[in-house]
């Protein structure tokens, strides 16, 4: 067959009826599409903006890479999946078989089935397409028909194409309390890859997320975004090669370093899903997409408004009895509190949890500081109309604890009498165990289930896998440790969330350690950071934002100096950050004085009448606080268009003539609002025109002025329709 190539725009267009068939999978503004070949290799053509007319598309395409890449067909590059086979073949060339394709409702499935075309090894790409979100999910499952074992050194979720001039990539990266950060580069030839290999806490120094601006640097509300996010707890990477083409593949999944995985004949392998989305409107539209998607269908009870709480981790730590507690819920009582959180300390006898040295792993009540149990607190928060809420951190184990004594071969250890390496004096459970995994569930469910009113439980992990090595994998599958630990973690959740599903469960791993769409899909929220000063929150709730929903991002107000930082700052400043997640608190009451306690008194009751608006609505970044002007700026949009909220803050201080000049988005430019100045301190608002009335066009194309000067100042506005 004549073949003709055609040189356009830079791009190689292959004719003459090479290809034979469109698999198209699409949402309202999205298309990915496929082509099968005459020689039946599936071949990506495009994702990006929505083609509804693919017309001649199956006979001129622009061919990114194929849909799956395989080591050993020839392919050079980035591959998606190694396969080993009994006979020490390592070549795999995938074929297409067939495919299928379903919709209901707002989900477009479809399953395209691969064979490699020497061995029984087959390969289904599956994609769930939500319409009205945008969003696109992959996932791999692997099946080996063959005879014998065949052993898997890489296996990806995804392979995804981009072709554009240039490539920014914007990534998220930190470390204990300073999760988040934003990194943005220009890809150049070569790959760059983002990678864990902690096993656990794995999102505390680098996020399985990403954001690849074609043609440019990211811009918040113009330009091509491409937004991705592995939904996994465990180790991955996400992998970025520019070729010397100019064209960009995306290779993401588990991270395959140390976890071979053996698959007998017979057995499957699922890889964990992958999501995408495509914006022609810059990075919000980006994140605005993933946000209801995942209050929709990725987030436990993304419809149900979030509880303000008050967590007793830096009022107490370690230090307190029943009476120091009970002091505690008098006074988030009256200030209006819903869930009242005793946090680490509560259990132990044998070796009391006084300090993180001894008890982790003992989950009795401690008799000395609890003599009447839990129930009497549990009793007297409800006297207080509030409910109650615990800690936990059932994974881990103290080596000075009665578990670490009896069941010393569920600890993930070294092996060959390897000293074991401590962190945060505790060493970590063997959750790819089946009897660990009933152990972890016993310690919540049994809590749960004794004291039936506990409505909310944290769930924190302080340490990552380092004493590398199982006593239940067998010697040929240690390598499989990293995955079945995350997969046994899952087991565990999924059985909690199917028992008790109006519980609340918060994700917490020494902050924001497991901030990942996999948690957050049997949790209903998580713990962002041990860093609750608020400017540091201005950044690491930037960057969370990006993806994770302000409705699931836990974000409390503390004492001043804050505990971390030591930084001082005003208790306005304090809520009107934290009123930008789901508010709690996390101080003594009584180390407020009365003015002050009037003050969190006020806020909170607001926050209970905007809650709706910042958990349910979308979310716009207006001003960024890496830029150099000093100022951030955010705002809320309900989903009526009828209601908003503006938030600007000032992080640095700023000269007499000065001013934060703000346009807001999302606002139907029709509709006449009043903007009025709320959670004031002082009589003085921060505009000139306070409760007056200003259409939603003059606010999003002209903005407005807020005099805010002095750092750490803010100013938060309620924007109302009226009749």
């Amino acid at each position: 067959m004549k073949k003709i190539f055609i040189l356009f725009l830079g791009c190689v267009f292959i004719q003459n009826h090479l290809f034979a068939q469109l698999i198209h999978i699409s949402t309202q503004e999205n298309s990915l599409i496929f082509q099968v070949t005459k020689q039946k290799k599936v071949m990506q053509s495009h994702y990006g903006k929505l083609i509804k007319n693919t017309q001649g598309l199956e006979d001129m395409a622009v061919v990114f890479n194929e849909a799956y890449p395989s080591f050993g067909n020839g392919n050079n590059d980035e591959v998606a999946l190694i396969a080993t086979h009994d006979d020490g073949t390592m070549a795999t060339d995938l074929f297409y078989k067939s495919h299928q394709q379903e919709k209901e409702d707002n989900i477009q499935k479809t399953v395209i089935h691969l064979k490699d075309d020497k061995k029984e090894l087959y390969v289904d790409l599956h994609f769930k397409a939500y319409a009205h979100e945008n969003v696109i999910e992959q996932w791999i499952v692997v099946h080996n028909k063959e005879k014998k074992e065949i052993s898997l050194s890489q296996f990806a979720s995804s392979a995804i194409g981009f072709k554009a001039t240039d490539y920014y990539l914007s990534h998220f990266y930190g470390s204990h309390s300073k999760e988040m950060m934003i990194s943005e580069e220009r890809l150049t030839n070569g790959i760059k890859i983002i990678e864990t290999k902690r096993g656990v806490r794995t999102t505390e120094y680098e996020n399985p997320t990403f954001m690849l601006s074609l043609n440019g640097a990211a811009k918040e509300s113009h330009g091509e975004v491409i937004a991705g996010a592995l939904a996994w707890s465990g180790n991955f990477r996400l992998a970025f090669q520019v070729d010397d083409k100019a064209r960009c593949q995306m290779i993401s999944g588990i991270n395959s370093f140390a976890s071979t995985y053996h698959l007998a004949s017979g057995e499957n392998f699922e890889t964990p899903r992958m999501i995408l989305t495509y914006s022609d409107e810059g990075k919000n539209k980006a994140s605005i997409n993933l946000h209801r998607w995942a209050k929709k269908y990725n987030l436990r009870a993304g419809n149900e408004l979030r509880p303000i709480v008050l967590n007793s981790w830096e009022g107490a730590y370690f230090k307190f009895d029943a009476d120091k507690l009970k002091n505690m819920m008098d006074g988030a009582a009256e200030m209006g509190v819903e869930v009242f959180v005793l946090d680490d300390g509560w259990f132990g006898n044998k070796y009391p949890r006084n300090n993180a040295k001894a008890g982790l792993g003992d989950w009795q009540v401690n008799q000395k500081k609890l003599p009447k149990g839990l129930d009497d607190l549990i009793d007297y928060t409800a006297y207080k109309g509030m409910r109650f809420g615990i800690w936990v951190e059932p994974e881990m184990v103290n080596p000075k604890s009665e578990l670490a004594e009896k069941h010393p071969d569920w600890i993930v250890q070294r092996q060959n009498d390897r000293k074991m390496l401590l962190e945060r004096n505790q060493l970590l459970l063997d959750l790819s165990n089946p009897k660990v995994q009933d152990f972890v569930f016993n310690v919540v469910d049994r809590l749960l289930t004794t004291h039936p009113k506990i409505a909310y439980v944290k769930w924190d992990a302080n340490r990552h896998v380092q004493n590398f090595g199982s006593t239940y994998l067998s010697e040929k599958k240690q390598s499989h440790l990293f995955i079945n630990y995350t997969r046994g973690l899952e087991n565990v959740l999924k059985r909690l969330e199917k028992k008790y599903p109006s519980t609340i469960f918060q994700a917490c791993a020494s902050g924001g350690g497991r901030v990942d769409f996999s948690s957050m899909k049997h949790t209903h929220e998580f713990w962002a950071s041990d860093d609750t000063d608020p400017y540091e929150r201005l950044f690491i709730q930037w960057g969370t934002n990006h993806f994770y929903p302000p409705i699931a991002t836990a974000a409390h107000v503390t004492k001043s100096p804050n505990h971390q930082t030591h930084r001082e700052t005003s208790l306005k400043f304090r809520f009107d950050v934290a009123m930008a997640g789901r508010l709690g608190i996390e101080l003594r009451p009584d180390d407020l004085d009365e003015k002050e306690v009037k003050f969190a008194k006020k806020a909170i009751a607001l926050y209970k009448d905007i809650r709706p608006i910042v958990q349910f609505g979308d979310l716009y970044r207006l001003l960024s606080p890496y830029d150099e002007d000093g100022y951030a700026a955010i705002n809320y949009v309900a989903p009526s268009k009828k209601e908003a909220l503006l938030m600007v803050y000032s992080h640095e201080h700023h000269r007499r003539y000065e001013r934060n000049f703000v346009k807001m988005q999302g606002l139907d430019p029709s509709l006449i609002y009043e903007v009025e100045e709320i959670n004031t301190d002082s009589k003085k608002s921060h505009i000139s025109f306070n409760h007056q009335l200003i259409s939603g066009e003059i606010l999003m194309n002209r903005g407005i002025w807020v005099d805010l000067r002095r750092p750490l100042e803010s100013a938060v506005f309620k924007i109302s329709e009226t009749k």
